[in-house]
């Protein structure tokens, strides 16, 4: 394969040292895929793959003790070889062939030549290939034309996409992601190879799908991914709740905006002021149940009532779909139940009690429960947005004025349940609720002051009638 005029600057310490290893053990190498692909986009290159033309276990072995690192982890049916260092892995692999079963991603494989390693790649800018011997050093392998589609921000495959998508149907999702990530366009045989092969997704593992979805979620600008999924008909298979939000109506004088385009800018514009993932996760599932709760009054237009409670007991059935990490759910559940709340206290009459309240409830979630307010407002009319941005300012400024004077932030109660149980003389059990319930809410009505005194003082004068009601 003819060697490429383009050459590539490699100041990476450590894959200077594997290629002089290479050279001293006589075998071609070249780092391929995304570090070639960041290097020639100006981009700081982070995922380190390596090609041996020969035995790469081999190879990764003898990196692996000349560096003083390990051990190299071997994976003999693919002929690959993971090798730890301090910023994550390296991958060592032979050049090779691969041939699907058409009922598993899990390729039958035979050594080749790096040209046919590299057809097999997902997309013409991971096709990429810089030589690590000295004789060529830097000199980039392109047979595919990546670099021409990452000057015009192309995502293209090297072979048919249909047989891209056919061999590995992840590839599917990874060109979306890749869309995002890089705000590329997916070429126009590919897209099409897309919306064609995208049932294929069904023998991918929901791990794995999940993977990509939230890389998706967390580039740059998620939309251009999301839009893509429902676009392409794959969110019917990855998140269909999302292409349940896809839609205008009109009724008499009163139109329904779009659900879908409202939640991508709101994704958005959360996504340029916080890399939370949790938090993008959370606006994008914001609004979900409002497709469920449309309803058309009469006078009064469009109602989404309740949206925004059906929408946190939609959570969990979906974490547990898609494998979402279980302990992110009460975050997310609390946003999406609250994320109307703070507009109801803009009212100047609003007592200091509903403030507390909302505090209570949202606790340290309250800075991105905000967040989350303001990159709600998604209206394209100047005043609009003035007056909804004025509205937030006063309630940050209640809530900040309310918590500095009760100390409500991350808030646990001054009387825990062994005091309630010792001062009350009773066992474990709902009564001890009770009555922990009663002192919260005296505090939050703004009746009792958050102290322990107070609450005790509190406790010891509403105990006998309790007590005396559970008789």
């Amino acid at each position: 394969m003819a060697v490429s005029k383009k050459n590539i600057e490699i100041r990476d310490s450590l894959i200077l040292r594997i290629g002089a290893i290479a050279d001293r053990q006589n075998l071609e190498a070249y780092v391929v895929g995304g570090y070639v692909r960041d290097t020639l986009l100006g981009q700081e290159g982070k995922d380190i793959d390596i090609v041996v033309l020969g035995d790469a276990i081999a190879f990764a072995n003898t990196v692996a003790s000349e560096l003083r690192r390990g051990p190299v982890v071997p994976y003999a049916r693919f002929g690959t070889a993971m090798m730890p260092f301090a910023e994550g892995k390296i991958e060592f692999v032979t050049a090779r062939e691969e041939s699907y079963d058409t009922q598993s991603r899990k390729p039958k494989v035979k050594r080749a030549s790096l040209l046919s390693d590299l057809s097999r790649r997902d997309f013409t800018i991971n096709a990429l290939a810089a030589c690590l011997n000295e004789v060529h050093f830097g000199n980039v392998e392109d047979p595919y034309g990546g670099e021409k589609d990452l000057a015009k921000k192309i995502i293209r495959t090297p072979l048919h996409p249909e047989k891209t998508f056919d061999d590995d149907p992840l590839r599917i999702l990874r060109a979306i992601r890749f869309a995002a990530q890089l705000q590329f366009e997916i070429e126009e045989k590919t897209l099409k190879a897309i919306r064609k092969m995208k049932d294929r997704l069904s023998i991918v593992s929901q791990e794995r799908i999940t993977e990509e979805f939230l890389k998706i979620l967390s580039s740059s600008k998620p939309s251009v991914g999301l839009k893509l999924l429902c676009d392409t008909g794959v969110a019917a298979l990855v998140f269909p709740e999302l292409l349940e939000m896809v839609g205008i109506e009109q009724r008499k004088d009163y139109h329904h905006k779009d659900v879908f385009l409202h939640t991508l800018q709101v994704v958005d514009n959360i996504s340029t002021v916080s890399e939370n993932l949790w938090l993008r996760f959370t606006a994008l599932v914001h609004d979900i149940a409002k497709p469920r709760t449309k309803a058309f009054e009469e006078g009064v237009g469009w109602t989404f009532h309740g949206h925004e409670e059906l929408g946190a007991r939609m959570m969990k059935s979906i974490f547990r779909r898609m494998r979402l990490p279980m302990g992110k759910l009460p975050y997310v559940e609390k946003l999406v139940r609250l994320h109307l709340r703070p507009m109801v206290l803009v009212d100047e009459e609003v007592t200091d009690s509903a403030v507390r309240r909302l505090l209570f409830e949202a606790s340290d979630t309250i800075d991105d429960l905000m967040m989350l307010c303001r990159a709600d407002i998604t209206t394209k009319n100047p005043s609009r947005v003035a007056q909804y941005t004025k509205n937030y300012d006063i309630v940050i400024q209640k809530l900040k004025e309310v918590e500095e004077k009760d100390r409500l932030r991350n808030w646990q109660p001054p009387l825990r349940g062994d005091e309630i149980m010792r001062v009350c003389g009773i066992e474990p059990g709902p009564l001890v609720g009770k009555l922990k319930t009663m002192i919260e809410q005296a505090i939050l009505d703004g009746s009792v002051s958050n102290e322990h005194d107070a609450a005790l003082t509190y406790l010891l004068k509403i105990k006998d009638s309790v007590l005396q009601q559970e008789r």
